[in-house]
């Protein structure tokens, strides 16, 4: 039997996510049964999102269990298969966790189309992407010349949602954590202008760069930039809760903004969002974003590192700042087809 290394949640943390909260065991492949897919693991997505599935709360998903294996959006090769839909060579994407293996129902998951490579399935062309897509388009609803304000623009989501606006017609400035990042912002997703929150104030920088205000504000951070972007909004401002990443690790629940009333001043409207909401419109998002990637109009970055005993150290990379863009981890490379 072939074995299987894989990463189970054994306690569930207080703060600061970490490996000492996971445990790495080896099992089994299981067989299949009727209608199953067993996929080797050549890549693993890394999200904040992931941080929040282990809490024990209610929310768009249910907590991954103690002793469970982690979850994870991963690109995997079929190895064996009992399903009409998979051949084995295929590559394919699914909810696959924190392991070398993964069995599951075929309708379960999605076949890479040919010339996508696990990086961009996971990424740009994955859920990443098309929550900047929808979170700006359809939330957001920029027009040409609207000032836009991103806070983790560096990241995977923000960095796309950022050059989204640019492409229709937006001014963008982007909020990153230290002087590389905001280079990559201005010279290669071409962000207008970035801050560095790190090193700068953001408020009197927002004030500088932004100074007819925020017509859009694509929030994934909370927290104090949250309250700095609504006291700085303009009439019928848009501002769009993607994710509050300087939350999820905290002990207490950070205090909410103290100026939401600026909403009711300024007429304007704050919504969140889950990006599983849109999953059944795929095929618009995948056209758009094929031919702005063609066309050179969208850069993507993606943050890669090897090892499976490195696993729970690349989650807390979102975490600590240091990845640039879309946050993976290899495995392997697909088997020749």
């Amino acid at each position: 039997m072939t074995k299987n290394r894989q990463w189970l949640l054994r306690k569930r943390p207080e703060g600061m996510i970490s490996q000492e909260h996971f445990e790495c065991v080896e099992t089994e492949v299981p067989e299949l049964g009727p209608g199953e897919v067993l996929m080797k693991t050549l890549c693993l997505s890394f999200d904040p999102t992931q941080r929040g599935w282990v809490n024990d709360m209610e929310s768009y998903m249910p907590p991954v269990a103690l002793g469970e294996v982690m979850r994870a959006g991963s690109v995997g090769q079929v190895v064996d298969s009992n399903s009409d839909a998979f051949r084995i060579g295929d590559l394919v994407q699914g909810l696959g966790g924190w392991q070398d293996y993964f069995v599951t129902q075929g309708a379960a998951l999605n076949q890479l189309p040919q010339g996508v490579t696990p990086e961009m399935a996971l990424g740009v062309l994955g859920t990443t992407g098309l929550t900047a897509y929808f979170g700006l388009l359809d939330i957001a609803e920029p027009i040409p010349g609207d000032t836009v304000l991103v806070s983790g623009a560096a990241g995977a989501t923000g960095s796309i949602a950022g050059q989204i606006a640019k492409i229709k017609g937006c001014k963008v400035v982007g909020i990153a954590g230290g002087p590389d990042k905001c280079r990559w912002l201005l010279e290669s997703a071409g962000f207008d202008a970035a801050i560095d929150y790190k090193h700068e104030d953001v408020e009197q920088r927002v004030q500088e760069l932004c100074p007819e205000r925020l017509n859009i504000y694509f929030d994934n951070v909370g927290g104090s930039i949250l309250e700095t972007a609504l006291g700085q909004l303009a009439m019928n401002a848009r501002v769009v809760l993607c994710g509050g990443i300087s939350g999820y690790n905290a002990l207490e629940p950070s205090p909410g903004p103290n100026n939401l009333m600026n909403l009711v001043i300024t007429r304007s409207r704050m919504e969140g969002f889950i990006v599983i909401d849109y999953l059944q419109r795929m095929a618009e998002f995948i056209e758009d974003m094929g031919q702005w990637l063609q066309e050179g109009k969208i850069v993507h970055a993606e943050d890669i590192q090897t090892g499976f005993e490195n696993i729970p150290a690349t989650l807390q990379r979102l975490f600590s700042g240091q990845n640039l863009g879309k946050q993976l981890l290899k495995l392997g490379e697909p088997e020749p087809r």
